[in-house]
């Protein structure tokens, strides 16, 4: 693994990869979430996996609890970093963040080949969800429920001590997340959803059409928040269809 930049991950660095990925963790996730799509989409795409600030390696920097300030510094990261075409893939709060990442580069002159955004609906379907206000017992629920950790993790009373300040951070920053820009990207977008997904509807996942100008493709697989963990080479393969494609994007 290389790090060039203190947000940025290269597991496996792929200099002559003609394109790169940046992907985005879910809500209390880290850059290591993505170590295995790495490792199958090398050397065709080189990924770049973004580590928020308040987990493994960067566990003593303060975190960020709202979407606008993380795009903010992602996308710096991204500027800073990205040296080819390239795409944005988010899962979950990821997804979110991946937008508003977009549109930040976009408005800076700089235009991903596609966005990806999977297991999140579109930032114009709100919810009021309040998670984030719950006590740690409160948290912890939410989290079963949602059938994206490791079973052994919950028994383990260390380590819900050391992730539980980023899972409330960032559903803090999720939760209290407001769509105030009417920019629409211009790239193409990709929507993946599980079908029983309860974070989700079909309705709020096709909604992101109306985000981008862009060509717009909705797939959606069994299972639930995590359907992408159970599914994971169909979601890597259809990443690595879309960007072996020209690029559709105007400019």
């Amino acid at each position: 693994m290389t790090a060039t930049d203190p947000w940025i991950r290269r597991f496996f660095p792929s200099p002559e990869a003609p394109v790169q990925l940046v992907c985005l963790p879910h809500a209390g996730g880290s850059a290591s979430f993505f170590r295995p799509v790495a490792q199958a989409l090398n050397p065709r795409v080189e990924v770049l996996s973004v580590q928020y600030p308040g987990r493994q390696d960067r566990h003593n920097e303060p975190m960020i609890d709202t979407i606008d300030g993380l795009a903010c510094h992602v996308s710096r990261a991204v500027t800073r970093t990205v040296n080819r075409p390239f795409a944005l893939f988010g899962h979950s709060m990821g997804a979110t963040l991946a937008f508003e990442v977009a549109v930040r580069l976009e408005r800076a002159g700089r235009f991903a080949e596609r966005v990806f955004v999977s297991g999140r609906r579109a930032p114009s379907c709100h919810r009021d969800e309040r998670v984030h206000r719950r006590d740690d017992a409160g948290i912890i629920a939410e989290l079963r429920g949602l059938s994206g950790t490791d079973q052994r993790v919950f028994g383990d009373e260390e380590l819900m001590r050391m992730i539980l300040p980023a899972l409330r951070n960032d559903y803090r920053a999720v939760e209290t997340y407001v769509w105030a820009s009417e920019h629409r990207l211009r790239s193409p977008l990709t929507a993946l959803t599980g079908d029983d997904d309860p974070k989700a509807s079909h309705d709020e996942v096709r909604a992101w059409s109306a985000h981008t100008a862009g060509d717009f493709e909705m797939k959606s697989y069994p299972g639930g928040h995590f359907f992408l963990i159970d599914h994971a080479p169909d979601v890597i393969s259809v990443i690595g269809e879309r960007l072996a494609r020209p690029a559709a994007t105007p400019r």
